[in-house]
């Protein structure tokens, strides 16, 4: 999405927020509050200043359970 003139965080919000409201799913799904599904992810590095950190996703969330951790634990 960048590529054809998105910045990094309309490309985001394209993938989370915008597209939880295509799927009238918004009061469900597409942000992170209280009453959501729990699916995160998590990155390292900035994808604000480098949109292309999300393509090495290190740890997923989903449902409210961990399904991938590649950070080291300490």
């Amino acid at each position: 999405m960048t590529k054809r003139g998105l910045t990094a965080i309309e490309a985001i919000r394209a993938a989370t927020t915008n597209a939880a409201e295509l799927l009238a799913w918004p009061d469900r799904v597409g942000s992170v509050a209280t009453g959501k599904y729990a699916d995160l992810i998590a990155v390292e590095g900035d994808p604000l200043g480098d949109v292309t950190v999300l393509r090495n996703v290190r740890f997923v969330m989903k449902g409210g359970k961990v399904i991938r951790n590649g950070f080291p634990v300490n």
